[in-house]
Protein backbone atom coordinates (compact mmCIF):
# COMPACT_ATOMS: atom_id res chain seq x y z
CA UNK A 1 0.00 0.00 0.00
CA UNK A 2 1.44 3.33 -0.93
CA UNK A 3 1.98 5.84 1.99
CA UNK A 4 -0.35 8.59 0.87
CA UNK A 5 -3.23 6.04 1.12
CA UNK A 6 -2.31 5.05 4.83
CA UNK A 7 -4.01 6.02 8.33
CA UNK A 8 -1.75 8.31 10.70
CA UNK A 9 -2.78 5.50 13.67
CA UNK A 10 -0.01 3.17 12.35
CA UNK A 11 2.89 2.60 14.83
CA UNK A 12 3.28 3.14 17.98
CA UNK A 13 4.31 6.29 19.06
CA UNK A 14 6.87 6.48 22.06
CA UNK A 15 5.49 8.19 25.40
CA UNK A 16 8.97 9.62 26.30
CA UNK A 17 9.48 13.23 24.88
CA UNK A 18 13.39 12.16 23.85
CA UNK A 19 12.95 11.19 20.70
CA UNK A 20 11.37 14.87 20.01
CA UNK A 21 15.17 16.16 21.10
CA UNK A 22 16.42 15.10 18.00
CA UNK A 23 13.74 16.32 15.63
CA UNK A 24 15.30 19.17 13.17
CA UNK A 25 12.68 21.70 12.41
CA UNK A 26 12.65 22.47 8.61
CA UNK A 27 12.00 26.59 8.58
CA UNK A 28 10.34 28.00 5.40
CA UNK A 29 13.62 29.11 4.24
CA UNK A 30 15.54 25.84 4.18
CA UNK A 31 15.43 24.56 0.97
CA UNK A 32 15.36 20.95 -0.45
CA UNK A 33 18.83 19.50 -1.14
CA UNK A 34 19.54 20.34 -5.02
CA UNK A 35 21.36 19.15 -7.79
CA UNK A 36 24.07 20.95 -7.73
CA UNK A 37 24.56 20.52 -4.28
CA UNK A 38 25.00 16.90 -5.01
CA UNK A 39 27.28 17.25 -7.59
CA UNK A 40 29.89 19.64 -5.59
CA UNK A 41 29.43 15.96 -2.82
CA UNK A 42 30.24 13.93 -5.29
CA UNK A 43 33.47 15.62 -6.19
CA UNK A 44 34.28 16.50 -2.27
CA UNK A 45 33.91 12.84 -1.53
CA UNK A 46 35.70 11.37 -4.71
CA UNK A 47 38.70 9.49 -4.10
CA UNK A 48 37.82 8.87 -0.67
CA UNK A 49 34.83 6.33 -1.32
CA UNK A 50 34.35 3.59 -3.81
CA UNK A 51 32.55 4.08 -7.12
CA UNK A 52 30.28 0.96 -6.23
CA UNK A 53 29.80 -1.72 -9.26
CA UNK A 54 26.30 -2.22 -10.38
CA UNK A 55 25.80 -5.85 -10.39
CA UNK A 56 23.05 -7.92 -11.89
CA UNK A 57 21.00 -10.77 -11.75
CA UNK A 58 19.56 -13.16 -14.38
CA UNK A 59 18.45 -15.35 -11.22
CA UNK A 60 16.61 -12.67 -9.62
CA UNK A 61 14.84 -12.05 -12.64
CA UNK A 62 13.69 -15.57 -13.59
CA UNK A 63 12.55 -15.95 -9.94
CA UNK A 64 10.18 -12.44 -10.64
CA UNK A 65 9.09 -13.85 -14.07
CA UNK A 66 8.06 -17.92 -12.76
CA UNK A 67 6.38 -16.37 -10.34
CA UNK A 68 3.93 -14.49 -12.21
CA UNK A 69 5.57 -11.22 -12.14
CA UNK A 70 6.93 -8.86 -15.42
CA UNK A 71 10.02 -9.56 -17.38
CA UNK A 72 12.70 -7.02 -16.61
CA UNK A 73 14.44 -5.49 -19.61
CA UNK A 74 17.48 -7.83 -20.41
CA UNK A 75 15.84 -10.67 -18.20
CA UNK A 76 18.47 -9.07 -15.43
CA UNK A 77 17.65 -7.17 -12.12
CA UNK A 78 20.40 -4.55 -11.72
CA UNK A 79 21.86 -3.94 -8.23
CA UNK A 80 23.94 -0.93 -6.81
CA UNK A 81 26.33 -2.88 -4.56
CA UNK A 82 26.56 -0.21 -1.73
CA UNK A 83 27.26 -3.35 0.78
CA UNK A 84 30.74 -3.36 -1.09
CA UNK A 85 31.25 0.24 -0.17
CA UNK A 86 33.70 2.19 2.72
CA UNK A 87 32.29 0.68 6.21
CA UNK A 88 29.79 -1.58 4.49
CA UNK A 89 27.28 0.45 3.47
CA UNK A 90 26.49 3.97 1.56
CA UNK A 91 26.90 5.99 4.67
CA UNK A 92 30.36 6.40 4.01
CA UNK A 93 29.34 8.70 1.49
CA UNK A 94 27.57 11.18 2.88
CA UNK A 95 29.14 10.95 6.09
CA UNK A 96 32.60 11.70 4.31
CA UNK A 97 31.00 15.22 3.14
CA UNK A 98 29.46 15.96 6.46
CA UNK A 99 32.71 15.41 8.33
CA UNK A 100 34.45 17.87 5.51
CA UNK A 101 32.02 20.39 5.68
CA UNK A 102 33.41 21.08 9.55
CA UNK A 103 35.59 24.11 10.57
CA UNK A 104 38.61 24.35 12.23
CA UNK A 105 37.57 24.75 15.29
CA UNK A 106 34.21 21.81 15.04
CA UNK A 107 37.24 19.44 13.62
CA UNK A 108 39.36 20.15 16.54
CA UNK A 109 36.87 19.31 19.49
CA UNK A 110 35.49 16.77 17.64
CA UNK A 111 32.11 15.54 16.38
CA UNK A 112 29.05 13.46 17.86
CA UNK A 113 26.47 10.98 16.64
CA UNK A 114 23.69 8.79 17.35
CA UNK A 115 23.45 5.47 15.64
CA UNK A 116 22.02 2.18 15.51
CA UNK A 117 25.45 1.36 13.50
CA UNK A 118 26.08 2.06 9.74
CA UNK A 119 25.67 5.65 10.81
CA UNK A 120 28.03 5.09 13.28
CA UNK A 121 30.67 3.27 11.34
CA UNK A 122 30.63 5.48 8.53
CA UNK A 123 31.21 8.64 10.61
CA UNK A 124 33.95 6.98 12.82
CA UNK A 125 35.44 6.17 9.63
CA UNK A 126 35.85 9.66 8.10
CA UNK A 127 36.59 11.18 11.04
CA UNK A 128 39.95 9.06 11.36
CA UNK A 129 40.37 9.60 7.54
CA UNK A 130 39.94 13.62 8.02
CA UNK A 131 42.02 13.51 11.72
CA UNK A 132 38.82 14.68 13.37
CA UNK A 133 38.20 12.82 16.69
CA UNK A 134 34.34 11.07 16.63
CA UNK A 135 32.22 9.83 19.55
CA UNK A 136 29.20 7.54 18.79
CA UNK A 137 26.74 6.84 21.17
CA UNK A 138 24.40 3.69 20.80
CA UNK A 139 21.70 2.15 22.64
CA UNK A 140 22.88 -0.55 24.93
CA UNK A 141 21.36 -3.09 23.06
CA UNK A 142 22.80 -2.02 19.60
CA UNK A 143 24.08 -4.23 17.32
CA UNK A 144 27.70 -5.69 19.02
CA UNK A 145 28.90 -6.25 16.03
CA UNK A 146 28.34 -2.94 14.80
CA UNK A 147 29.23 -1.68 18.15
CA UNK A 148 33.23 -3.10 17.40
CA UNK A 149 33.27 -1.66 14.23
CA UNK A 150 33.12 1.89 15.59
CA UNK A 151 35.49 1.65 18.05
CA UNK A 152 37.70 -0.40 15.52
CA UNK A 153 37.38 2.57 12.92
CA UNK A 154 38.41 5.11 16.06
CA UNK A 155 35.35 6.26 17.81
CA UNK A 156 34.52 5.86 21.04
CA UNK A 157 30.89 4.08 21.32
CA UNK A 158 29.01 5.39 24.50
CA UNK A 159 26.18 2.49 25.22
CA UNK A 160 23.54 4.00 27.19
CA UNK A 161 19.58 4.15 27.34
CA UNK A 162 17.26 1.11 26.57
CA UNK A 163 15.56 3.56 23.46
CA UNK A 164 16.51 6.60 21.57
CA UNK A 165 14.94 9.13 23.90
CA UNK A 166 17.84 7.87 26.62
CA UNK A 167 20.53 7.87 24.36
CA UNK A 168 19.51 11.09 22.74
CA UNK A 169 19.96 12.36 26.40
CA UNK A 170 23.29 10.97 27.01
CA UNK A 171 24.40 12.58 23.76
CA UNK A 172 23.00 16.21 24.87
CA UNK A 173 24.81 15.23 28.19
CA UNK A 174 28.25 14.91 26.60
CA UNK A 175 27.75 17.21 23.72
CA UNK A 176 27.39 20.05 26.23
CA UNK A 177 30.21 19.23 28.62
CA UNK A 178 32.76 18.88 25.78
CA UNK A 179 31.88 21.33 23.08
CA UNK A 180 31.43 18.59 20.42
CA UNK A 181 29.34 19.57 17.37
CA UNK A 182 26.52 17.14 16.74
CA UNK A 183 26.43 15.47 13.44
CA UNK A 184 22.92 13.79 12.34
CA UNK A 185 22.85 10.63 11.19
CA UNK A 186 20.44 11.23 8.03
CA UNK A 187 18.43 14.80 8.50
CA UNK A 188 21.65 17.03 7.21
CA UNK A 189 21.72 18.74 3.59
CA UNK A 190 25.24 17.58 3.74
CA UNK A 191 24.87 13.90 4.40
CA UNK A 192 22.04 13.77 1.81
CA UNK A 193 23.84 15.41 -1.00
CA UNK A 194 26.93 12.65 -0.22
CA UNK A 195 24.45 9.91 -0.23
CA UNK A 196 22.47 11.04 -3.67
CA UNK A 197 26.24 10.41 -5.52
CA UNK A 198 24.79 7.10 -5.67
CA UNK A 199 22.10 7.79 -7.90
CA UNK A 200 24.35 9.93 -10.14
CA UNK A 201 26.74 6.66 -10.37
CA UNK A 202 23.29 4.52 -11.61
CA UNK A 203 22.19 6.84 -13.83
CA UNK A 204 25.93 6.75 -15.51
CA UNK A 205 26.37 3.11 -15.63
CA UNK A 206 22.08 2.23 -16.51
CA UNK A 207 21.34 5.60 -18.51
CA UNK A 208 17.80 4.07 -19.21
CA UNK A 209 16.42 2.56 -16.22
CA UNK A 210 13.14 2.47 -15.43
CA UNK A 211 12.54 2.06 -11.60
CA UNK A 212 14.80 2.02 -8.63
CA UNK A 213 13.55 0.55 -5.61
CA UNK A 214 15.60 1.93 -2.04
CA UNK A 215 14.94 1.20 1.61
CA UNK A 216 14.04 3.68 3.85
CA UNK A 217 14.73 4.54 7.48
CA UNK A 218 15.18 8.50 8.20
CA UNK A 219 14.78 8.99 4.28
CA UNK A 220 18.35 10.08 4.10
CA UNK A 221 19.45 7.85 1.03
CA UNK A 222 16.30 7.94 -1.15
CA UNK A 223 16.39 11.35 -0.30
CA UNK A 224 19.54 12.25 -2.07
CA UNK A 225 18.82 9.20 -4.90
CA UNK A 226 15.65 10.62 -5.86
CA UNK A 227 16.84 13.65 -6.42
CA UNK A 228 19.71 12.90 -8.35
CA UNK A 229 17.60 10.26 -10.65
CA UNK A 230 14.49 12.39 -11.35
CA UNK A 231 16.15 16.10 -11.64
CA UNK A 232 18.12 14.43 -14.71
CA UNK A 233 15.28 11.82 -15.50
CA UNK A 234 12.30 13.13 -14.71
CA UNK A 235 10.51 9.86 -16.18
CA UNK A 236 11.99 7.20 -13.74
CA UNK A 237 10.01 6.35 -10.59
CA UNK A 238 11.89 5.63 -7.27
CA UNK A 239 10.00 3.42 -4.55
CA UNK A 240 10.35 3.05 -1.52
CA UNK A 241 10.41 0.04 0.79
CA UNK A 242 10.20 0.12 4.84
CA UNK A 243 9.84 -2.84 7.49
CA UNK A 244 6.32 -2.98 8.78
CA UNK A 245 7.83 -2.61 11.93
CA UNK A 246 9.55 0.34 11.57
CA UNK A 247 7.14 2.89 9.18
CA UNK A 248 8.97 6.00 10.20
CA UNK A 249 8.67 7.81 6.42
CA UNK A 250 5.06 6.22 6.33
CA UNK A 251 3.77 7.61 9.27
CA UNK A 252 5.34 11.25 8.56
CA UNK A 253 3.87 10.81 5.09
CA UNK A 254 0.30 10.25 6.69
CA UNK A 255 0.63 12.98 9.35
CA UNK A 256 1.99 15.40 7.24
CA UNK A 257 5.33 15.83 9.66
CA UNK A 258 7.57 13.81 11.24
CA UNK A 259 6.46 11.41 14.14
CA UNK A 260 8.41 10.00 16.49
CA UNK A 261 8.06 6.07 16.49
CA UNK A 262 9.10 2.82 18.19
CA UNK A 263 10.69 0.94 15.53
CA UNK A 264 10.93 -3.10 16.22
CA UNK A 265 12.25 -4.84 13.27
CA UNK A 266 15.05 -7.04 12.26
CA UNK A 267 16.67 -4.46 9.79
CA UNK A 268 18.13 -2.37 12.29
CA UNK A 269 19.76 -0.06 9.52
CA UNK A 270 16.28 1.08 8.85
CA UNK A 271 14.89 1.25 12.23
CA UNK A 272 15.03 5.20 12.45
CA UNK A 273 13.05 6.41 15.19
CA UNK A 274 11.50 9.15 12.78
CA UNK A 275 11.33 10.42 9.45
CA UNK A 276 13.51 14.31 8.98
CA UNK A 277 11.52 17.03 8.20
CA UNK A 278 13.78 17.78 5.02
CA UNK A 279 13.51 13.86 4.01
CA UNK A 280 10.08 13.50 4.50
CA UNK A 281 9.79 17.52 1.77
CA UNK A 282 12.08 15.57 -0.18
CA UNK A 283 10.37 12.23 -0.50
CA UNK A 284 7.05 13.68 -0.96
CA UNK A 285 8.40 15.97 -3.93
CA UNK A 286 10.20 12.83 -5.41
CA UNK A 287 8.90 9.38 -4.37
CA UNK A 288 6.25 7.47 -6.46
CA UNK A 289 5.36 4.94 -4.05
CA UNK A 290 6.78 3.51 -0.66
CA UNK A 291 5.86 -0.07 0.31
CA UNK A 292 6.31 -1.94 3.60
CA UNK A 293 7.71 -5.69 4.26
CA UNK A 294 7.61 -7.48 7.08
CA UNK A 295 10.81 -8.94 8.85
CA UNK A 296 10.46 -12.48 7.14
CA UNK A 297 10.03 -11.38 3.53
CA UNK A 298 12.98 -8.80 4.42
CA UNK A 299 15.06 -11.57 5.33
CA UNK A 300 14.73 -13.75 2.03
CA UNK A 301 16.25 -11.18 0.48
CA UNK A 302 19.05 -11.46 2.74
CA UNK A 303 18.71 -15.18 1.76
CA UNK A 304 18.48 -15.10 -2.19
CA UNK A 305 21.59 -12.67 -1.96
CA UNK A 306 24.02 -15.52 0.15
CA UNK A 307 22.33 -18.03 -2.09
CA UNK A 308 21.85 -17.44 -5.67
CA UNK A 309 24.16 -13.94 -5.60
CA UNK A 310 26.89 -15.19 -3.51
CA UNK A 311 26.54 -11.38 -1.67
CA UNK A 312 26.29 -10.66 1.90
CA UNK A 313 23.85 -8.48 2.97
CA UNK A 314 22.47 -7.31 6.15
CA UNK A 315 18.54 -7.52 6.01
CA UNK A 316 18.38 -3.29 5.68
CA UNK A 317 20.55 -3.77 2.66
CA UNK A 318 18.34 -6.52 0.91
CA UNK A 319 15.12 -4.41 1.55
CA UNK A 320 14.81 -3.65 -1.45
CA UNK A 321 15.72 -6.62 -3.57
CA UNK A 322 12.61 -8.49 -1.36
CA UNK A 323 10.19 -6.10 -2.08
CA UNK A 324 10.93 -6.89 -5.96
CA UNK A 325 11.55 -10.53 -5.32
CA UNK A 326 7.97 -10.21 -3.80
CA UNK A 327 6.11 -8.78 -6.33
CA UNK A 328 5.47 -5.60 -4.11
CA UNK A 329 6.72 -3.01 -6.39
CA UNK A 330 4.73 -2.24 -9.44
CA UNK A 331 6.78 -3.00 -12.66
CA UNK A 332 5.43 -3.51 -16.02
CA UNK A 333 6.91 -5.93 -18.39
CA UNK A 334 10.11 -4.38 -20.40
CA UNK A 335 11.16 -2.05 -17.68
CA UNK A 336 14.77 -1.63 -16.64
CA UNK A 337 14.99 -1.80 -12.98
CA UNK A 338 17.73 -1.66 -10.24
CA UNK A 339 17.84 -2.20 -6.64
CA UNK A 340 19.82 -0.57 -4.21
CA UNK A 341 21.87 -2.93 -2.25
CA UNK A 342 22.50 -0.49 0.86
CA UNK A 343 24.51 -2.54 3.40
CA UNK A 344 26.41 -5.96 4.14
CA UNK A 345 27.40 -5.30 8.00
CA UNK A 346 25.52 -8.42 8.85
CA UNK A 347 26.16 -9.90 12.62
CA UNK A 348 27.98 -12.82 10.96
CA UNK A 349 26.93 -14.87 14.38
CA UNK A 350 22.96 -14.99 13.63
CA UNK A 351 23.43 -15.57 9.87
CA UNK A 352 21.93 -19.08 10.46
CA UNK A 353 19.46 -17.83 12.35
CA UNK A 354 18.24 -15.26 10.21
CA UNK A 355 18.28 -17.19 7.24
CA UNK A 356 16.33 -19.78 9.09
CA UNK A 357 13.61 -16.99 9.91
CA UNK A 358 12.86 -15.70 6.04
CA UNK A 359 9.79 -16.55 4.01
CA UNK A 360 9.90 -18.57 1.24
CA UNK A 361 10.27 -17.14 -2.42
CA UNK A 362 7.34 -17.36 -4.44
CA UNK A 363 9.08 -20.08 -6.79
CA UNK A 364 12.49 -22.32 -5.20
CA UNK A 365 14.33 -23.60 -7.83
CA UNK A 366 16.42 -25.30 -5.40
CA UNK A 367 20.42 -25.71 -5.20
CA UNK A 368 23.18 -23.06 -4.37
CA UNK A 369 24.48 -21.97 -7.87
CA UNK A 370 26.61 -19.08 -8.20
CA UNK A 371 24.24 -16.65 -10.34
CA UNK A 372 25.00 -15.44 -13.76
Amino acid sequence: MCARDLATTHGDRLSERGPDAILVQMTTAQSLVGLDEILAARERIAGRVHRTPLLSSATASRFLREAGGPRLAGDRLYVKAEHLQKTGSFKARGMTNRIATLDADQRARGAITMSAGNAGQAYAWAGREAGVPVTVVMAAAANPTKVQACRDYGAEVVLEGSHVGEAFAALERIRAERGLTFVHPFEDAAVIAGHGSVGLEILEDLADVDVVVVGVGGGGLISGVATALKEQRPGVRVYGVEPSGAPAMTVAFAAGEPVPINPVTVADGLAAPFAGALTLAMCRRYLDGLYELDDATILAGVRFGIDRMKQVLEPAGAAALAAVLFGRIPIRDGERVAVLASGGNIDTARIGELIAAAEPLPTSLGGGRRDD
